[in-house]
């Protein structure tokens, strides 16, 4: 590269000047002088000693080539948004970050992916997203190996190493790594939920989860587990369902002792420690510790039984009586008792059966005093 000095582009400046001024082939080139200054300081970087030229951020140390910039960049660190979203409320620092929110309501994504599809409403956000489909991830994770396309994603999943949760919800008390994760969550507490699905009426929160609801519609589901078959129709669902073939129960509860397959598993089991239980049911004043927990028992009121078994037809109310009723038919049985050999479908019907082999009768009437196992 050929580099000049700013009293060279000043002698080129003089130079054109007197060439075509006096020819007036146009007007005289008064701001030359300051376009080639402002031309020389966008080359320069703190690789290139120009020290006279940048101005650094006295509060993270980002450098700029112009004042103008620097002081918008400062904007970010006063916490101050001037600029809100007429439509959700959000706010920005910037007048242009407000500008490119705005494309989000607008529903325009001009920008498409060739591979898959999928638009967006930045030509930024195409490019990173077409790094997915390149397969390149050269940003990995020092503790598990975890690799990703982008350095800002490789720092969201850090924080999950490093245990801080220092987002919590008032309502309920969960706690995330993100405040961004606490807005989405904060959702599901108010109640409102404004994308609904066209096929089957149900409603969602967020849009995100209602594009993973439709999926069922589809009917498509690509991801198929090599041990017994079953198919998913997203990848994520896939490798949560290979961690039951795994039997590896990583996430231990600390007040009892219970294991599970899954973080979030166990985040849910602490809510019954902690006897919390914000949702309660209009009709008959049951209480639960999830909002899904009160929904599946909503049904149980309407009579409604939407659940039936493929291999003879019976329905059920809840999805998980469907299952557990199923491995009847499949002899897929999970408990064995040590004593006899006889199979449950269920842990709990073998704790149940376990009593018949011993003297212990946990359970008394008040009335007669007599005592049984069941």
């Amino acid at each position: 590269k050929i580099i000049f000095s700013l009293h060279t582009l000043k002698q080129q400046y003089h130079q054109l000047n007197t060439q075509y001024f006096m020819s007036k082939r146009f007007s005289p080139l008064i701001n030359i002088s300051s376009i080639c200054i402002f031309h020389y300081n966008s080359h320069c970087s703190t690789s290139l000693k120009c020290d006279n030229f940048t101005r650094s951020c006295d509060l993270c140390g980002k450098s700029f080539t112009q004042a103008g910039h620097l002081k918008t960049h400062q904007v970010i660190h006063s916490g101050v948004k001037a600029y809100s979203c007429d439509l959700c409320g959000k706010s920005f620092t910037q007048a242009q970050s407000l500008k490119t929110h705005q494309l989000v309501h607008s529903g325009f994504k001009p920008y498409s992916c060739e591979l898959c599809g999928k638009s967006f409403t930045r030509a930024g956000h195409l490019k990173m997203h077409q790094l997915i489909h390149s397969g390149f991830k050269p940003y990995s994770c020092d503790l598990c190996g975890k690799s990703f396309t982008q350095a800002g994603s490789l720092k969201k999943h850090q924080l999950i190493h490093s245990g801080v949760k220092p987002y919590s919800c008032d309502l309920c008390g969960k706690s995330f790594n993100r405040a961004q994760n606490l807005k989405r969550h904060q959702l599901i507490h108010s109640g409102v939920k404004p994308y609904s699905c066209d096929l089957c009426g149900k409603s969602f929160s967020l849009a995100h989860s209602l594009k993973t609801h439709q999926l069922i519609h589809s009917g498509v589901k690509a991801y198929s587990c090599d041990l017994c078959g079953k198919s998913f129709t997203r990848a994520g669902d896939l490798k949560m369902h290979q961690l039951i073939h795994s039997g590896v129960k990583a996430y231990s509860c600390d007040l009892c002792g219970k294991s599970f397959k899954r973080a979030h598993t166990l985040e849910t089991h602490q809510l019954i420690h902690s006897g919390f239980k914000p949702y309660s049911c209009d009709l008959c004043g049951k209480v639960f510790a999830q909002s899904s927990n009160l929904q599946s028992h909503l049904v149980t009121h309407s009579e409604i039984k939407v659940y039936s078994c493929d291999f003879c037809g019976k329905t059920f109310s809840e999805k998980k009586y469907r299952n557990i009723h199923v491995r009847i038919h499949t002899g897929n049985y999970v408990s064995c008792c040590d004593q006899c050999g006889k199979l449950f479908t269920t842990d709990s019907q073998l704790q149940q059966h376990m009593f018949s082999h011993t003297e212990e009768r946990p359970y008394k009437c008040d009335l007669t005093e007599i005592t049984g196992s069941q």
